[in-house]
């Protein structure tokens, strides 16, 4: 019987352990029909021909912050390193945009101003009105003087969204405001947001989500998980679906803050059960944070950061409160996914994890740490033990971002625990890569080039190399590790026949290429359920 398209001419990887390489893959309706080789072939109502390019399964990108994509209404400080730039790009906007009432910028570098953390004195006379700017990891804000003023912190006011930073020498705020991701998103942080800051409207980050969800699919990422939504925001997810603008399948992770009690979670679950589901939408994990980021210095780290003798930052709850938490989420049958950079961070959440089991008994949760950045090496082969999925992202650990601060943070005789991709997948672990979008570029490319690298895309710089991977592996975790990390891997993340015909027909053979020219290539075609979301070439259009 004949498929209804056959992709043939090139290399097929398809990570099925029966058949890792093929030469042709056929698809008949949302599902793959045919993987074999050229010369065994079935008909087709439609052939694409290869031209000896690579077929991988599609990428699942599982942490992608689709409402944080990029707002047209914000300044783009992304990769700014200067002061100047950031005052000169912000009093232009301010001024082509005359109608605007607050001036909202974001992707800011801790780096910008050297040696300390920018404050509201470095943006004066830039303009008189408010100005608000995230970082480009989400977790801290700078606010200029109007903006302190508005919000009623200059005299020592509160916000639900964050916890501003005082001068100790002055008693009045600096303009930073750290904690700003975990309490942004609690239902006082956002109701907070949405009133005083517009770029946290209902609309614009509407907009975000369809805008992410086009980048996605012309990445190749036929699966997306967004990791960390409010409750209020689950109607955002419907209207795309009704609009049609699900392109990739989408994953919703709840956010949990961490101060919510057991009304909160009962919202969970009728919420898990009261939302439609299917293959194309789904309600996933919980979100929890154990700690916060180590560039402000808030993430919790086992020993004193080396820059700042006597500071550990802090865990997100007490760690007994923590621990009681997780174990009563577990207990309630969720996957949780747990925020964890410092290495005492990600230890708490282990040993959560291991408490959670004698507890509750032992099971099939798949509970995940995101991030893992500083690893004590005792705590390495607990992730197999345990059966916890790393979710990590290779981009993060290029100079690019890491250079200056991360660095510094950390010192240098605990670099050899950053971002241990290789030790971690060689140890048996379940690992899944994805983007951190927008901390770091969506395109899965700046993934692999970096995860084989840990080099600056320039080439320079490469650091803690023992933890390079190779091509293969790196793929995998994009692919198979991420449809496994959700329990998908018998429907998703292989070119198997009766899994869905979710692939990508990259623009040629990464095989055969440097890491360097892998950056240079794209997806020609992204597949979801036998279906063309992108087509660069115009090859898969009816005739």
């Amino acid at each position: 019987m004949a498929v209804d398209t056959l992709y043939t001419g090139g290399r097929v990887r398809t990570f099925d352990p029966e058949r890792p390489w093929a030469e042709a893959v056929g698809v008949t309706g949302d599902r793959i029909s045919y993987v074999g080789s050229a010369a065994d072939a079935p008909s087709a109502h439609r052939t694409i021909d290869l031209e000896g390019r690579l077929v991988t399964p599609g990428v699942a990108d599982t942490h992608n912050h689709l409402l944080l994509g990029f707002d047209d209404l914000a300044v783009s400080l992304e990769g700014v390193t200067s002061l100047d730039v950031v005052r000169s790009r912000i009093a232009a906007f301010a001024e082509e945009h005359p109608d605007l009432e607050w001036i909202c910028a974001e992707n800011a570098l801790y780096s910008v101003v050297e040696d300390r953390r920018p404050n509201a004195d470095d943006l004066a006379g830039v303009t008189d009105r408010p100005v608000f700017i995230t970082t480009y990891d989400q977790h801290s804000v700078w606010l200029n003087r109007p903006a302190l003023a508005k919000l009623g912190i200059l005299n020592g006011g509160d916000i639900a969204w964050g916890n501003p930073e005082i001068d100790r020498s002055t008693g009045e705020p600096t303009g930073w405001v750290t904690d700003f991701y975990t309490s942004a998103m609690t239902v006082d942080g956002l109701a907070e947001l949405q009133r005083d800051i517009p770029m946290y409207s209902p609309d614009r980050r509407y907009r975000k989500i369809v805008n992410s969800l086009d980048m996605a699919r012309r990445f190749g990422i036929t699966t997306v998980v967004e990791p960390q939504v409010p409750l209020a925001e689950l109607p955002l997810f419907a209207r795309a679906e009704r609009e049609g603008k699900l392109t990739s399948r989408t994953i919703a992770s709840i956010y949990h803050p961490v101060g919510a009690d057991g009304d909160f979670r009962a919202r969970i679950t009728e919420a898990i059960r009261e939302t439609p589901q299917h293959d194309r939408f789904r309600l996933g994990m919980v979100k929890l944070y154990a700690d916060d980021v180590i560039e402000p210095h808030t993430a919790a780290m086992l020993e004193d950061y080396a820059n700042r003798p006597g500071h550990r930052g802090h865990t997100s709850l007490e760690p007994i409160e923590f621990t009681k938490l997780f174990v009563e989420l577990d207990r309630l049958g969720y996957q949780v996914h747990t925020h964890a950079t410092g290495d005492w961070g990600i230890r708490l959440t282990l040993d959560s994890i291991e408490a959670a089991r004698r507890a509750n008994g032992a099971r099939d949760a798949r509970h995940g740490i995101v991030h893992v950045e500083c690893l004590a090496p005792e705590d390495l082969p607990r992730f197999r033990e345990l059966g916890v999925v790393a979710a990590m992202q290779p981009r993060h650990a290029s100079p690019d971002l890491v250079a200056g601060t991360w660095m510094d943070n950390v010192g240098e005789g605990r670099w050899d625990r950053a971002w241990r991709f290789r030790s971690m997948i060689e140890s048996g672990a379940r690992v899944t890569f994805s983007s951190d979008w927008q901390v770091g570029e969506m395109d899965p490319l700046v993934g692999v080039y970096s995860a084989m690298t840990r080099a600056r895309l320039d080439g320079g710089d490469a650091w803690t190399l023992g933890e390079r991977l190779d091509l293969d592996r790196t793929l995998e975790a994009y692919t198979k590790g991420g449809a496994g990390a959700f329990h998908h891997e018998n429907a998703l993340g292989m070119l198997r026949p009766g899994c869905f015909a979710d692939l990508v027909v990259w623009s040629g053979d990464l095989y055969g290429m440097e890491p360097a020219e892998i950056l240079t290539q794209s997806a020609d075609l992204t597949i979801v359920g036998g279906s063309p979301v992108h087509d660069a070439r115009g090859e898969a259009i009816p005739a």
